[in-house]
């Protein structure tokens, strides 16, 4: 197409320009014309003699002169603007060097919506692509799990690299996309980034889920995987059951998994026994693709119950830092309260500090029930803007707060992949880039809001 439309475009320039040419010519011709006019019509009687021609002379060498004035003057005006009308022409001829993409027009600066309407579409591809390629690469990460349960670590070193290599571009691929939805210039090529980046995960995912495929040997004889999933259905069993009668925490959001959990069992146990029908009824393709969604089930049952123990176990950590975040927060804001901060946006943040700390202590020392991760994350997020490093506590304090966050959002977006849409990726993929921990920490809880409001707009997946 480019090529045929570069090629019209040199032959509509030059009748452009002959049509000029022709204009020029004609008025030289008409200057020349009106330039030769006097001498063709001169008087050709015959002269009076004497004093007669002597006094006529001047004043027809003066009338000469005068009747030359207005034809060059003519000439030159013609010659310029013709210059001129061929000079302007040639340069919007190089100016338009590349031909307009079919169905665009312009006005002015501003693009018609024809134009706009490619972008959308590349807009929409790019959220499809970057969800298509992350939930690729979490199924391929949960297949490796069971695969070890058959092959040794050296064996799938090389999938391993590839899941790494897979997941850095769709890292690139979210970093490219959160620019874009920032403003970054060039829409159209952010959007295509996006699109090759993601492509090229999908494209690394593929080739390594056939070989892994075939290290499996499901098709052949899916018994033995099926024997692992099992073994593991039947452990994972036993965790859930203990994580439900374990100690509950306070507001707890350890019951919110539970339940789904105990779902995911349910289904992988349909998938188990038609999987069991399928191998017995010499139907491989259909044991194979069975085995793989209770596979699914298994290890989305499996990040809950996980979730559940994490959860317990890092609010337990939160209630033991607390009382040492406290006084590392006091230690962080005693330079402040020598009296020279009065007034900006220090003192506004000490004051804040200061009213978030007492609410903390008045909560924690109350005897009601309180959550221990909730108020380390106030005192984190009150006190590093003014803090200086003092307190290592602190420190301990952020990493733990962000750490559990990253992993919460991390777990819903695995288990609700279906109904998660590209946004909350995008911020997930940035809380894990970012080394600042209260923004991570921001980002996580973020990408998780992001994610349970797909899930309410789409509904839980099947």
């Amino acid at each position: 197409m480019t090529p045929s439309l570069i090629r019209g475009r040199p032959r509509r320039g030059r009748s452009h320009i002959s049509a000029r040419v022709a204009h020029a010519l004609l008025g030289v011709v008409a200057g020349v014309v009106w330039l030769v006019l006097p001498w063709m019509t001169i008087n050709d009687d015959a002269p009076v003699a004497g004093a007669r021609v002597s006094a006529a002379a001047p004043a027809e060498e003066e009338s000469s002169g005068t009747d030359l004035v207005l034809p060059v003057a003519a000439l030159v005006v013609v010659v310029v603007l013709a210059a001129y009308g061929s000079v302007r022409r040639i340069r919007r001829t190089r100016g338009r060097t590349t031909p307009a993409p079919a169905g665009t027009t312009h006005v002015g600066a501003y693009p018609s919506p024809a134009a706009a309407a490619p972008l959308a579409g590349l807009d929409e591809r790019s959220r499809a692509a970057l969800v298509g390629a992350d939930n690729l690469l979490r199924a391929f990460r949960e297949e490796l799990v069971f695969a070890a349960a058959g092959s040794g670590p050296g064996e799938l070193a090389p999938f391993a690299e590839a899941a790494d290599a897979a997941e850095a571009e769709l890292a690139a691929a979210c970093a490219i996309r959160r620019r874009y939805d920032e403003g970054v210039p060039e829409e159209a090529a952010a959007l295509a980034g996006v699109v090759g980046r993601c492509e090229e995960a999908e494209r690394r995912l593929t080739a390594a889920s056939e070989s892994l495929r075939a290290l499996r040997a499901l098709d052949r004889d899916p018994a033995g995987a099926l024997a692992a999933a099992e073994t593991r259905f039947r452990e994972l069993t036993a965790r859930t059951a203990e994580a439900e009668s374990g100690p509950p925490g306070s507001g707890d959001a350890v019951t919110g998994y539970i339940e789904p959990a105990k779902d995911s069992l349910v289904t992988a146990t349909v998938h188990l026994n038609r999987t069991h029908q399928a191998t017995a009824s010499g139907r491989p393709g259909e044991a194979v693709q069975q085995l793989r969604a209770a596979e699914t089930a298994i290890s989305r049952a499996d990040a809950l119950v996980t979730a559940v123990t994490r959860l317990r176990a890092t609010r337990t950590e939160a209630a033991r830092l607390i009382p040492p975040a406290l006084t590392g927060a006091e230690a962080e804001l005693a330079p402040f309260r020598d009296g020279t901060t009065r007034g900006g946006e220090t003192h506004a943040r000490l004051l804040h500090a200061d009213a978030v700390l007492a609410a903390v202590r008045q909560e924690t020392t109350s005897g009601h029930p309180y959550d221990p991760l909730g108020v380390l994350r106030r005192i984190v997020h009150a006190t590093v803007p003014l803090a200086t490093g003092r307190a290592a506590v602190l420190g301990a304090a952020a990493l733990l707060v962000a750490r559990e966050s990253l992993a919460a959002a991390d777990d819903y977006v695995t288990v609700h992949r279906e109904a998660v849409g590209a946004a909350a990726r995008v911020r997930l993929s940035e809380a894990r880039t970012t080394e600042d921990l209260p923004r991570a920490d921001v980002l996580a809880r973020e990408a998780r809001d992001l994610a349970e409001r797909d899930v309410r707009l789409r509904g839980h997946p099947a």
